[in-house]
C-alpha cells in the first residue's frame, strides 16, 4: 500500500460501511488534482451491533466500529477524524416529484444557486413526522415547458421544473448511525444510500447511460438501483440477503453460525450447474458427536432456493422502477455475497439479461490496490468516491453551492447534478 505521512487531511478521505456481517474502513489519499486514490488503510471488524441494516446494538456497534478503525490508523499512520458513511435498511423509501421556482435574475441565465434552489424546493414534499430526507436527485429538468434537459446550468428561461428521485430515512435509524460514530470519537462529514455508493464503484458512465441494474448482496440488506440515460432512476433497499443463507445452512444441518458462514464461503455454490466437481466435505460435531459429511451439491440445495429469492426480489424492484425493457447493460452483481460461485449464473437465469459480477474501480481516478478489488469492498469505495465528488464541487464553486459544503447530517441537500 502507499503511504504519504507528510499529507494533510483535506487530501484524506475515509469511507465507514457499517454493515450486517462486517465493519469497513477505507482510508485513502488524494493528489493535489484529485485525480489519484491511494489506498493509505484497510479495516475490517466482525459486526455484531446491527440487523437487517439497522443498529440494535449501540456499544457493540461502536466497538466494531474502534475495532476497525484503530486497524486502518494503524496501517495509515495518521489519526481518523471524519468519514463518509453508508446507510441501508427495509425502513429506506423513495417517490417522485415534481419542484419549480421562476429565474428571477435580470440576464434570466440559469446558475447553480438557481438549480441549488430548485432542489431546495422539492425539499418541501410532505413526509411523515418520523422520516427525513436522505437524498434529493434531479431526473430531468424542463425549461419554459421545453423538457428532457439534463444540465439547465447556463441556458436561459424564465421558468424551471424539475422531476426529482427523492430518498427518505427513518430519522432514527440516521441517528443510531451519528450516535454510534460519535462515540467512536469521530465525525460523520456525509452520510450516502448504500446503492449509490456501490454505483459509484462498480458502475461506469457508458453503462449507466444504456441502462444497467446494480444489485449488492450484503450481509443484512440488499440494494437495487437502476441507472438509464445516467440518471438514477430507482432506489430500493430489502431486508433478505447473506445472512439469511447462513441462517437456512444452521438450521437444515444444525450446525453453529460461524461453522455454516465458513462452510458456506469455502464451499458453496447458488447454482447446481456450477459445481464442476462434486465432493465430500466435513463438519466438525457439536459436543462430541460425530463429524457430520455433506457434499458441495447439498449444500447448494439449501443456498440456491435463498438466493433465487434474492434475485427474484431484486427482479421485481427491476420491473417496478418501470425500465425493465431498457437495461441494455443488464445487470451488475455486487457486494459480499457476489463472491458465492454460481452467482453470475443464477441471476442471469433469475433475471433474464445479462449478468456480471462487480468489482470496484476507481473510475477516473487511477488503480486501486489489490487488496479492495471485490466486491465486498463495493460500498466503501463507493463512499470514498462520494467524498472526493462533494469535496470537488465545493472546490468549483465555492460560493454557490453553500448547501453541498457545509452539510449537516439531517438537513443535507445532495445534489447528483455533477454526473448527469
Amino acid at each position: 500500500m502507499n503511504q504519504d505521512l507528510s499529507k494533510s487531511t483535506d487530501d484524506i478521505i475515509v469511507g465507514l460501511d457499517i454493515g450486517t456481517s462486517k465493519v469497513c474502513v477505507l482510508v485513502v489519499a488524494t493528489d493535489s488534482s484529485r485525480q489519484t486514490l491511494n489506498i493509505l488503510g484497510i479495516g475490517l471488524a466482525d459486526s455484531e451491533g446491527l440487523r437487517r441494516g439497522v443498529v440494535v446494538h449501540i456499544e457493540k456497534t461502536v466497538n466494531s466500529i474502534r475495532q476497525a478503525v484503530e486497524q486502518a490508523e494503524q496501517q495509515a499512520g495518521i489519526k481518523i477524524k471524519d468519514v463518509v458513511v453508508g446507510i441501508a435498511g427495509d425502513h429506506i423509501q423513495s417517490l417522485p416529484t415534481r419542484s419549480i421556482i421562476s429565474i428571477s435574475n435580470p440576464t434570466k441565465e440559469i446558475s447553480h444557486a438557481d438549480v441549488q434552489r430548485l432542489l431546495d424546493e422539492a425539499r418541501k414534499i410532505a413526509i411523515s413526522s418520523d422520516r427525513r430526507i436522505l437524498h434529493v436527485i434531479p431526473q430531468d429538468y424542463i425549461i419554459d415547458g421545453q423538457d428532457g434537459i439534463t444540465d439547465p446550468i447556463g441556458m436561459s428561461g424564465i421558468r424551471m421544473e424539475a422531476n426529482v428521485h427523492i430518498v427518505t430515512s427513518l430519522f432514527t435509524a440516521m441517528q443510531n448511525i451519528d450516535r454510534c460514530v460519535e462515540r467512536a470519537g469521530l465525525k460523520v462529514s456525509e452520510i450516502v444510500l448504500e446503492p449509490l455508493a456501490s454505483s459509484n464503484a462498480v458502475l461506469d458512465n457508458d453503462e449507466k447511460e444504456v441502462g444497467v441494474a446494480l444489485i449488492d448482496i450484503g450481509g443484512g440488506t440488499t440494494d437495487v438501483a437502476v441507472f438509464v440515460e445516467g440518471i438514477i432512476r430507482h432506489t430500493a433497499v430489502f431486508a433478505i440477503a447473506g445472512h439469511q443463507v447462513t441462517d437456512d445452512i444452521c438450521k437444515v444441518l444444525g450446525i453453529l453460525q460461524n461453522q455454516a458462514e465458513r462452510i458456506k464461503r469455502e464451499y458453496g455454490h447458488a447454482h447446481q450447474e456450477s459445481i464442476m466437481r462434486d465432493e465430500v466435505f466435513m463438519i466438525p460435531g457439536i459436543g462430541g458427536r460425530k463429524p457430520l459429511e455433506v457434499t458441495k451439491s447439498l449444500l447448494c440445495q439449501i443456498i440456491e432456493p435463498r438466493m433465487e429469492e434474492i434475485f427474484e426480489f431484486a427482479h421485481a424492484e427491476i420491473r417496478k422502477s418501470g425500465y425493465a425493457d431498457r437495461l441494455s447493460a443488464g445487470v451488475i452483481v455486487t457486494g459480499g455475497s457476489a463472491l458465492l460461485r454460481g452467482t453470475e449464473e443464477l441471476a442471469q437465469r433469475v433475471i433474464g439479461r445479462p449478468v456480471k459480477i462487480g468489482i470496484p474501480s476507481a473510475m477516473g481516478y487511477g488503480g486501486l490496490a489489490p487488496e479492495v478489488e471485490s466486491p465486498m469492498f463495493s460500498t466503501a469505495v463507493g463512499l470514498v468516491m462520494q467524498g472526493l465528488r462533494t469535496r470537488s464541487i465545493v472546490s468549483v464553486d465555492d460560493h454557490e453551492d453553500v448547501a453541498v459544503k457545509k452539510p449537516s447530517l439531517f438537513g443535507k441537500v445532495k445534489s447528483f447534478f455533477e454526473d448527469l
